[in-house]
C-alpha cells in the first residue's frame, strides 16, 4: 500500500468526475464518495449522509467527515471537490501528504458547453443512449469569461499549495478516462495491487458530435473566443514569487472590530498607535501572532468586523524603505543587504561602522542605484531576497487573497479619512485621527524627486501604478 490515508479528486462540474468516480470504484480496494462537501448535499442529491453523517452534521462540523473519510477500515476512501464546495477543509487536506491529490482536467470549452446542455436537459448523466435528452448550448461570451477565470484561479491555488508544500498530485485528463492502462497507473499510484482488464461501460458521453453542431450560435463563439488574449500577450512581465496571505502580521484591535492586513511599506507604526488609541490601550495590547485557525475564531466571534490594508504611492514607499531598511545602519536596518548594495552594486552610502558626512547629492545618486537594483531584484535577476517592504503592493495585496482579502484598501493620502469612518462602520463613537506619517530621514523624498527618479520608478513598479491608478508622485502626495 502507498503512505495515503484518503484521497481527494479535484475537478470541476462536465469534466468526467462522474467517470472517473466509477473507474475507481472498479478497484476492489477504492471507494470514492461522490461530491462529500457539496453544499447543497452530502455525497450525492439522493442520499441523507455519506458514511452515516448527515448534511447537518457535516456543515456544523466538516472535519466529522473527513475523519470518517480517512478512517473507513475496507478501503481506501475519498471524494470529489469542486471549486465551490465547502473550503473549509481545504487547510486540513492540502497540506496533508497522507491525502493523495488527484487533479481532472478538461478543455474548459467543452466543459463549458456540455454544462450548459446539461442545464437545458436536466440530464447529468448517460447510462442508456436511448433515453439521450438533445439540445443545443447558447454561448454566452461574459459568462464563459467567468467560468475560466473561476477555474483558472483554482488550479493556480491547488498548484501553488502543492508547491509551497512539496507534493505531487496525479493529473488526470478528460481524454484519460477511457484508458485501461492510465485507470491502472492511478491506481498504482494509490498503493492497488488490482488492475483492471477493461474499464466500467455503464456511463456513456452524453454530447459525442463536434461542437458547431453542439452550439446554436457557433459563429459568435468563435469570434468571441477569436477575443480572448489565450497567452496573455499584453501582460505586464512578473517574476515575483507568489506570497501567501502572512496571518501571523496581521493586527486586530483590542476591542474594536477592526482587522489591520500590512503591506509593509514603512507607515505600520503610526496605523498601530490608532488602532491602540480606538480602544485605549497599548500597542502591545493589540492582537497579533494569529494562526488561520484562531483567526477564523477571532472572524466568528467579531461579527460584523471589518479588515483593511494601506498602499502608499509606489515612489513614496520605495523611499521610505531605502531610508528606514539600508541608510539606516541602526535598529530594523538590512546590514547585510546594505553591506551588498554598497560593495558590489556600489551604492554611495556608509558602512556601518564608517565616519563621514553623508550629502543630498550622495543621497540621490544612492537612492536612483537602489531605484536601478529594485528592478532587477523584482524580475528576479540577484540573489538578494524580494523583501516584502519592497515588493509590490499589488503582489502581497494578491497573497492576501488566499485567506481573507480587506475589505477596503486605504491611499496613504486617505487615512485620515477613511480610517476614522471604517471605526465608525463598526461603531465607534468617536474615532480619532491616525497621526502623521513621519517624515524620511536624513532626506526626505521633496528633496531629491525629479522626472528621472520618477520614470526609474514607473519602470519598477508599473503593475502597482496600473493596479492602484498611481501617476506621478507630485498628484499623490499626502
Amino acid at each position: 500500500m502507498a503512505d495515503f490515508e484518503y484521497f481527494v479528486v479535484f475537478a470541476e462540474m462536465r469534466t468526467g468526475s462522474n467517470l472517473l468516480e466509477a473507474n475507481l470504484n472498479a478497484f476492489p480496494g477504492l471507494s470514492c464518495l461522490g461530491e462529500a462537501f457539496n453544499p447543497h448535499f452530502v455525497g450525492y442529491p439522493n442520499k441523507d449522509d455519506c458514511l452515516g453523517i448527515d448534511l447537518p452534521t457535516r456543515d456544523a462540523d466538516p472535519m466529522v467527515l473527513i475523519n470518517a473519510v480517512r478512517d473507513t477500515p475496507d478501503a481506501l476512501s475519498g471524494f470529489r471537490f469542486f471549486h465551490d464546495h465547502d473550503h473549509r477543509i481545504l487547510d486540513e487536506v492540502l497540506p496533508d501528504p497522507r491525502c493523495a491529490k488527484i487533479i481532472l482536467t478538461r478543455n474548459p470549452v467543452d466543459s463549458y458547453v456540455s454544462w450548459k446542455i446539461a442545464q437545458e436537459t436536466g440530464q447529468w448523466k448517460l447510462t442508456d443512449v436511448r433515453k439521450r435528452k438533445d439540445a443545443k448550448a447558447v454561448f454566452d461570451a461574459e459568462e464563459f469569461r467567468k467560468h475560466i477565470a473561476d477555474l483558472q484561479a483554482f488550479q493556480v491555488f491547488l498548484l501553488n499549495a502543492m508547491q509551497t508544500t512539496g507534493q505531487t498530485p496525479f493529473y488526470v485528463a478528460y481524454e484519460d478516462l477511457k484508458d485501461v492502462e492510465v485507470m491502472n497507473g492511478l491506481a498504482r499510484w494509490l498503493g492497488q495491487t488490482d488492475q483492471l482488464d477493461e474499464l466500467d461501460g455503464k456511463l456513456k458521453p452524453q454530447n459525442p458530435a463536434p461542437l458547431s453542431e453542439k452550439v446554436e450560435n457557433f459563429n459568435d463563439m468563435e469570434k468571441a473566443l477569436a477575443r480572448l488574449d489565450q497567452f496573455n500577450l499584453t501582460r505586464t512581465p512578473n517574476f515575483e514569487p507568489r506570497r501567501g496571505p502572512n496571518v501571523p502580521s496581521y493586527v486586530a484591535a483590542a476591542k474594536t472590530n477592526l482587522l489591520y492586513l500590512p503591506v509593509r511599506g514603512e507607515i505600520d507604526d503610526p496605523i498601530l498607535t490608532w488602532l491602540a488609541a480606538l480602544d485605549d490601550v497599548g500597542v502591545d495590547d493589540l492582537k497579533t501572532q494569529f494562526t488561520q485557525k484562531s483567526l477564523r475564531q477571532w472572524k466568528r466571534r467579531r461579527v460584523g468586523h471589518r479588515t483593511f490594508a494601506v498602499v502608499r504611492h509606489p515612489l513614496a514607499r520605495a523611499h521610505s524603505v531605502f531610508c528606514h531598511r539600508i541608510v539606516n545602519r541602526g535598529k530594523g536596518s538590512f546590514g547585510e543587504i546594505r553591506r551588498i548594495l554598497k560593495n558590489r552594486h556600489g551604492l554611495p552610502i556608509l558602512g556601518k561602522h564608517e565616519e563621514g558626512d553623508y550629502t543630498l547629492d550622495m543621497h540621490r545618486t544612492a537612492f536612483v542605484m537602489f531605484l536601478d537594483f529594485l528592478r532587477a531584484n523584482l524580475s528576479g535577476q540577484t540573489t538578494i531576497r524580494i523583501d516584502q517592504t519592497w515588493a509590490t503592493q499589488s503582489a502581497v495585496v494578491e497573497g492576501m487573497g488566499g485567506f481573507a482579502l480587506p475589505d477596503m484598501i486605504v491611499r496613504e493620502e486617505d487615512l485620515g479619512v477613511y480610517l476614522p469612518a471604517l471605526a465608525q462602520q463598526v461603531g465607534h463613537a468617536g474615532p480619532p485621527e491616525p497621526g502623521a506619517i513621519p517624515q524620511d530621514e536624513p532626506f526626505t523624498l521633496d528633496a531629491i524627486y525629479d522626472d528621472e527618479i520618477e520614470s526609474k520608478a514607473q519602470e519598477v513598479y508599473q503593475r502597482d501604478y496600473l493596479m492602484f491608478g498611481y501617476g506621478a508622485w507630485r498628484r499623490h502626495k499626502p
